[in-house]
């Protein structure tokens, strides 16, 4: 605590003693880092007898992962949706809460177009259950969303160790799951928005953990991870459809040698069959999803929506899409947007620019530190079981670069892939001939501790003068913090007022990518109902169908964005109190 008073002390760079905060940055390092080493005594003991058992092992990953994001509550609350993406799953999220797979078009639609939602033949999002589930998970049990969020990233973390588990020792695979701890916990914006990424992730762990074990001499432990196997492609099949093909082509590649002999053929069969009987109520849900919300077992909401409204663009190797509904002013300024980004169809020379324009990304998967032990790693490709790994990474990367657009999460399913290759390499040089190996993998190890624990007391004791400070120091700043749209004010006002609320959302011609209009499964029963301002006369028509709510204007282009009373006048940018 001492040392962040002293810290704060110092700031802005100025000062008597001359030092400005990078220095410090050094400061906290050198301090970590000798903690560190002191403590190494007393910790690596205790770590080895609990790496050893396995379940107390996850359960620690887990709390520690959930444990580490509450006690940054304070300074960094349950992140404010932001976005047509949140407000999407969160809708997917409520509309599982109600025990239901998509929501009766309501005849006042138009009002409720928005980005990323279908409004006919159902009122549903867009995107696949998985992510939907946990959200859902979350507003049932806890009352609150972003619930079933830390449950899947502790889940995801502690899944990790299993994995690695199946390809490593007890000491490094508790290592590997510290590492996605530092990585993917509390820091990390798959924790800190609507989106997710874990559920993938979780998905990868089970896949990828249970290739290696169906090889076990053990019957009943080969039948196990066969179940886990079916239940991890059918896990990124309702999360990820598409990214679930290269999933499923992963498996085959890693028994392509086993394929290539008839007489494992009978041996592959065998465990084939628990993953099918594992995987059809996954196929079931995705069909049963699709009926619901499109009215065809075979259309997918995502695919609808490319129909209508020509958002999500298609793939570049296909012309851009046509809407076949009007669109909204901000609806259209996404196709817009998207359509300029797919450009025209793909062209080889195209595609594999964008291939190396998204090297970048892959930089969110590794801890910095251990980039330099990477090259420790490339030896091991000469062993199929780890060419395997660098193929199935490849496949991903190929896939997904079809995609005009490219984030973090849609290939999240290669997470645990990542933290092994980082364990296989720091294990390596701590295994190699040279003297230094392993004091240099051990210091790695720490520096990586070091970051994280760093940056993770600059959050939890700085107040927004340090944050702002240390912004540009920070690799990724993936946790929400202030109130950069003005959504928690609004959402407070609103939450303050008496009774249920109508929120006309007017947009200027200023508007950009940042949408209000988002509403609950259930409409109708909401507290809060946000719609657009489409005309006074036509705003009547929502005005009567709920006239004991609360009326007001929102125009959130305005600087800042205003809230006020809905006006009996009705000019575009008019200040209207």
């Amino acid at each position: 605590m001492y040392l962040f008073h002293v810290f704060r002390s110092f700031l802005p760079l100025h000062n008597p003693l001359g030092f400005g905060a990078s220095d410090f940055i050094l400061f906290g390092f050198a301090f970590l880092l000798v903690a560190g080493v002191i403590l190494r005594a007393w910790l690596e003991p205790a770590a080895q007898r609990l790496a050893a058992r396995p379940f107390w092992c996850m359960l620690f990953l887990f709390v520690l992962v959930v444990g580490l994001r509450l006690a940054l509550l304070p300074m960094h609350p349950a992140p404010t949706p932001s976005g047509a993406d949140d407000f999407s799953y969160l809708l997917l999220g409520d509309t599982l809460a109600h025990f239901r797979l998509a929501n009766p078009a309501n005849p006042l639609h138009r009002f409720f177009e928005t980005t990323f939602v279908i409004q006919q033949p159902s009122y549903s999002s867009i995107y696949a259950l998985g992510q939907g589930f946990v959200l859902a998970v979350g507003q049932l049990v806890f009352g609150q969303p972003w619930a079933g969020v830390l449950i899947s990233m502790g889940l995801a973390a502690a899944g990790v160790y299993w994995m690695l588990r199946g390809w490593t020792g007890p000491g490094w695979a508790l290592t590997g799951g510290l590492l996605a701890v530092c990585e993917f916990g509390p820091l990390n914006r798959w924790m800190n928005n609507y989106w997710g990424g874990a559920v993938s992730a979780l998905a990868g762990c089970l896949v990828y953990g249970a290739l290696p074990r169906l090889s076990d001499s053990d019957a009943k432990r080969r039948e196990r991870a066969a179940i886990m196997l079916g239940a991890g492609v059918g896990l990124q099949m309702i999360t990820r459809p598409y990214e679930s093909l290269f999933l499923d082509l992963s498996v085959i590649l890693f028994f392509l040698p086993d394929l290539r002999r008839r007489a494992e053929w009978p041996r592959l069969a065998r465990l084939a069959y628990p993953v099918a009987i594992v995987l059809l109520p996954f196929v079931a849900l995705q069909l049963a999803q699709d009926k619901a919300v499109t009215g065809s077992w075979t259309t997918l909401p995502y695919a609808l929506s490319r129909y209508q409204y020509g958002v999500p663009t298609t793939f570049t190797f296909q012309p851009n899409p046509t809407p076949h509904l009007p669109l909204t002013p901000a609806q259209q300024l996404y196709y817009e947007g998207q359509a300029y980004v797919h450009g025209p169809v793909d062209t080889p020379a195209r595609y594999f620019e964008r291939l190396g324009s998204r090297a970048g990304f892959y930089r969110f998967f590794f801890l910095a530190p251990l980039v330099v032990a990477l090259p420790f790693f490339v030896p091991l490709v000469r062993r199929y079981r780890y060419a395997w790994i660098f193929l199935t990474i490849a496949l991903f990367a190929l896939g997904t670069n079809f995609y005009p657009y490219f984030f973090p999460q849609y290939i999240a399913a290669l997470t645990p892939l990542f933290v092994l290759v980082s364990v296989l390499a720091l294990q390596r040089l701590s295994e190699s001939s040279w003297s230094g190996g392993q004091v240099a993998a051990r210091w790695l190890a720490i520096l990586c501790a070091a970051h994280f624990v760093f940056w993770f007391f600059i959050h939890a004791q700085g107040d927004e003068a340090i944050l702002h400070a240390m912004a540009p120091f920070e690799t990724a700043d993936g946790i929400n913090w202030g109130d950069p749209e003005g959504r928690v004010a609004v959402n407070r006002r609103l939450d303050e007022a008496p009774g249920n609320q109508l929120v006309f959302v007017r947009y200027f011609s200023t508007h950009t990518y940042h949408e209000w209009v988002h509403n609950a499964a259930d409409i109708d029963r909401a507290r809060v109902i946000w719609a657009l301002d489409l005309s006074p006369g036509e705003n009547d028509k929502l005005k009567k169908r709920y006239p004991d709510r609360t009326v007001w204007l929102m125009e959130p282009d305005a600087l800042p964005p205003r809230l006020v009373s809905y006006p009996k006048t009705h000019g575009i940018f008019e200040d209207v109190q």
